[in-house]
């Protein structure tokens, strides 16, 4: 099996929700919102954010700013609210030190995940990245995976790894990949419906020196 790993981005290497709660409280006072607007606009961009969304909530809010200010605005916010932890950074450094090629598999929209690489310095410690609104396909779609593969300089017919905390979309999607799975548990349990994923940590850095110590030939981890 060749050296590859794929990390998903967004509350796998960055803490997404915590930017988004920040966002919006932000975001409801900017804008001298009511006190129940913040929990409503975490909803409008939970699932998924771009810029058809920021049209939506100009009309909902009765706001003069565009549809496209309002993205642009957003997209700079979160950039400027979300990190990666230096174990992280320092670990994918390291794979790459001693012969891994690292990518980025993410959905979302092209403007927001290439402003998180780069406001993260990510962007500097990757091989390659696949964001799913550029390929037009998302997560679990094997699409996603052999794209983010290609970018690394990689296929995924040699193997590979797949880090994430999505059960379906990252474990299962990488899976059906042809990936091995580790598991990013973020405090929650794992569903039965699926079947278990090569291991589970805790974060992206546990994640990072399971594989750096080479000890990936467990099928279960504790």
């Amino acid at each position: 099996m060749q050296r590859l790993v794929l990390f998903d981005l967004d509350n796998t290497l960055i803490d997404r929700n915590g930017a988004i709660q920040d966002w919006a409280a932000q975001f409801a006072a900017r804008y001298s919102l009511a006190d129940h607007a913040s929990t409503q606009l975490v909803e409008s961009v939970q699932e998924r954010a771009f810029p058809a969304t920021f049209e939506t909530i100009r009309t909902q809010y009765r706001l003069r700013p565009s549809a496209d200010s309002l993205w642009r605005q957003y997209c700079s916010d979160i950039a400027a609210a979300v990190r990666c932890p230096e174990r992280a950074l320092a670990g994918m450094d390291a794979l790459r030190a001693t012969g891994w090629r690292v990518g980025i598999a993410t959905k979302g929209a092209t403007d927001i995940q290439n402003a998180k690489l780069q406001a993260t310095g990510l962007i500097g410690r990757v091989d390659g990245v696949c964001v799913s609104e550029a390929v037009g396909a998302r997560k679990p779609a094997t699409a996603v995976f052999e794209a983010a593969a290609v970018a690394c300089g990689s296929r995924l017919s040699q193997g590979g790894w797949m880090v994430g905390d999505n059960p379906e979309t990252d474990v299962a999607g990488g899976r059906r990949a042809g990936l091995r799975t580790i598991w990013i548990r973020n405090g929650r349990a794992w569903p039965d419906r699926l079947a278990p994923p090569d291991h589970c940590v805790r974060d992206a850095g546990a994640a990072i020196a399971l594989l750096l110590a080479d000890d990936c030939s467990r099928s279960v981890a504790t």
